[in-house]
């Protein structure tokens, strides 16, 4: 199940401003006779008009459970240790609950539970649809069909995507299985009825019911696409259950809740997830649009080193010369205000709508580079399949930054590649070393960021950093870490 926090923001009114109301209310006021005022006033009675349906039947739920509870499965996911044994996540539950301690578990090579979630049958033939972070990272998975049963059916991985959390499963059986039917989501209105399966805590086959808080909630941080909020209850376990209407079709699946508050939950809209099943049953992923290109976002500080203000978009921090980007004239550090006609604010909202683009397809692109606004058109191009991780042991040799700065850098090998998680275009040195309260330390300077530029020149190996820093000037060093662009600057006395 995943939580996340929002950020918020309170608008005031400055007392100047007050001021000026008040003011402003009084003169109008003034101007007027007291007589003209209309007091006690009577409250209007008269109630909206409303387009009512039948009567909601006293059994509408009783009759969800019994059609959808068969097609609803627990899942158990669980990896085979390869060091220390892993913890049993209903261990970690009754820690929280009874304050109790326990020794990490089993041996090296038996498999550990992982975690617990939830999925639905949509085909006779075993077809289970639930999200992609209950079946993450597990070399076993294993399907039950109801706690009433011992019986487990290993499930083979068919499909996944992680941006919009979905995954496809598949048991083998010697009969049918029963199955839940898809919906629509896209005439869903705030305010129907709706029933959440799934299987919170371990507790298998728990319903639960409300109604449609929200649609088309834009939360970027947990998936791609627009989500239902419901006040249906959602707990962890209840990932990858079905959201269900009044026909006993699904409309969404459980996704995630809000860890500040009760009855916020999330759910998949189901025309979202009914338009990337065919890809994931056939492919096993999903063809996206792929740029060849390193995204970040600009930090403050960053964005004032540039000298570009408060501007919102993506920047590009680093562009491979033979892909999409690079054949189209994107150049590093530009920043990215819209795509195709869709508005960019950040590094997340262009990585979806390059992934949302048909392979293929010429879209505009509109930059600023060096406050100049121009317009490229650019060929999306077919991301392609994750590189496989080449077991090399290669040692890195570091540089040790000048004027004793107390950091050093290395240029890129296969190990740190696969460690820092960078794309196969990423050429620039990495910090490999920072000295525990040395200048570079007191500056902000970590492990693992990435040095673009220093002192407005591009940097693309461990070697350019000697010369790149110079005496005598203030030096700034432009590095990105994560997903962010960070300026730093310092002054080296002669």
């Amino acid at each position: 199940m995943k939580k996340f926090i929002l950020g918020f923001s309170v608008a005031f009114i400055t007392l100047a401003a007050f001021n000026f109301l008040q003011n402003s209310t009084a003169q109008q006021n003034s101007t007027k006779p007291a007589a003209s005022l209309k007091l006690n006033e009577p409250l209007p009675k008269t109630p909206p008009v409303l387009k009512l349906n039948d009567p909601l039947p006293a059994n509408l739920f009783v009759e969800l459970g019994k059609a959808i509870n068969p097609a609803v499965v627990n899942i158990s996911t669980s990896i085979i240790p390869r060091g220390r044994g892993a913890k049993d996540p209903m261990m970690e539950m009754l820690e929280e609950f009874y304050g109790m301690r326990s020794q990490p578990q089993g041996k090296p090579g038996r498999p550990q539970r992982l975690g617990l979630g939830t999925g639905f049958i949509i085909r006779e033939d075993g077809l289970i649809v639930t999200n992609n972070h209950v079946i993450k990272g597990a070399d076993l998975i294993q399907v039950q069909l109801t706690e009433n049963t011992d019986e487990l059916f290993e499930a083979k991985l068919i499909g996944a995507d992680e941006r919009s959390d979905i995954a496809l499963i598949k048991i083998e059986g010697k009969k049918k299985f029963p199955v839940a039917v898809l919906g629509s989501s896209k005439d869903l209105q705030v305010g129907e009825w709706v029933a959440a399966f799934g299987n919170p805590f371990g507790h298998g086959h728990s319903m639960t019911k409300g109604i449609v808080s929200s649609i088309g909630r834009e939360i970027g941080e947990i998936n791609r696409f627009p989500l239902i909020q419901t006040d249906a209850s959602i707990n962890p376990g209840n990932s990858g259950g079905p959201l269900v209407n009044s026909k006993g079709l699904v409309i969404g699946i459980n996704s995630a809740i809000d860890g500040r508050a009760q009855g916020i939950g999330f759910a998949i809209p189901i025309d979202e997830v009914r338009n990337i099943l065919p890809q994931l049953e056939t492919r096993g992923s999903i063809r996206k649009g792929y740029l060849g290109v390193v995204l970040g976002d600009i930090a403050p500080n960053a964005a004032e080193s540039m000298g570009i203000g408060e501007t919102p978009g993506a920047l590009i921090a680093q562009v491979d010369k033979n892909g999409a980007a690079g054949k189209a004239g994107l150049k590093n550090f530009d920043i990215v205000t819209e795509f195709g006609g869709r508005k960019i604010r950040s590094s997340l909202d262009l990585l979806d709508a390059v992934a949302g683009t048909e392979p293929g397809k010429t879209v505009e692109v509109k930059i600023l580079r060096k406050r100049q606004k121009l317009t490229l058109p650019i060929t999306v191009t077919e991301r392609p399949e994750e590189n496989q991780i080449a077991n090399i042991k290669q040692e890195s040799t570091s540089t040790k930054a000048p004027f004793n700065l107390g950091f050093s850098v290395s240029d890129i090998t296969p190990i740190m590649r696969h460690q820092w998680n960078l794309d196969e275009e990423v050429v620039n040195p990495i910090v490999s070393q920072v000295e525990k309260n040395s200048p570079a330390a007191k500056l902000g300077l970590q492990v693992g960021d990435l040095i673009l530029e220093i002192n407005g020149s591009e940097v693309t190996q461990a070697s350019e950093v000697t010369s790149a820093i110079k005496k005598g000037r203030t030096n700034t060093i432009n590095v990105a870490r994560g997903n962010r662009l960070l300026s730093f600057s310092f002054e080296l006395k002669r």
